[in-house]
């Protein structure tokens, strides 16, 4: 495993496919992560997304994938064009080692930059690891939503959270 100070951060490709769904679902069957329980095909996930806020973490060695991040907009309507909703997955094998964060940093810094306001997301309130990596970039909790939703044939809660940014007005 690479140095966590050598992750280098590069916008997401088509040619990351793989490694980014396959980082996913590992993601998703770990079960802390969403409710989803199958990760879309390449497709479905590239329409989802907004383009220029898709980052990978790779080994500047070898390039191999650690981790993404991405946004999707929360809304079409104009009034929420800076508002975004961002998920952040990292290798199993690579927590811990401050992948996430630098995802989120890069992530924070081209949202910002494209006069991005908010980013929000959802946690379930389980994954601790998560919730302490968001409020370490500057999220708060905003409110919990009680039951929303049943994953495993159980209700589970999530922990909203979001991001705003000091520098766009």
């Amino acid at each position: 495993m690479p140095d966590p100070t050598l992750v280098r951060i590069r916008p997401m490709r088509a040619t990351d496919a793989d490694p980014v769904l396959a980082i996913y679902q590992a993601g998703l069957d770990g079960g802390q992560a969403s409710f989803e329980t199958r990760a879309p095909e390449w497709a479905a996930f590239d329409a989802a997304r907004l383009p220029e806020h898709r980052h990978v973490a790779v080994d500047p060695t070898t390039d191999q994938v650690l981790g993404w991040a991405a946004v999707s907009a929360v809304s079409t309507r104009p009034v929420y064009a800076g508002v975004v909703e961002h998920s952040v997955y990292v290798a199993p094998e690579s927590a811990g080692r401050g992948v996430g964060r630098a995802l989120l940093t890069a992530l924070i810094d081209s949202t910002e930059a494209a006069g991005v306001w908010t980013i929000q997301s959802a946690v379930f309130p389980e994954n601790e690891a998560s919730l302490a990596l968001h409020r370490s970039v500057g999220f708060r909790v905003v409110g919990v939503r009680e039951r929303i939703a049943r994953h495993h044939g159980r209700w589970r809660d999530v922990v909203l959270l979001e991001r705003r940014s000091p520098r766009v007005d």
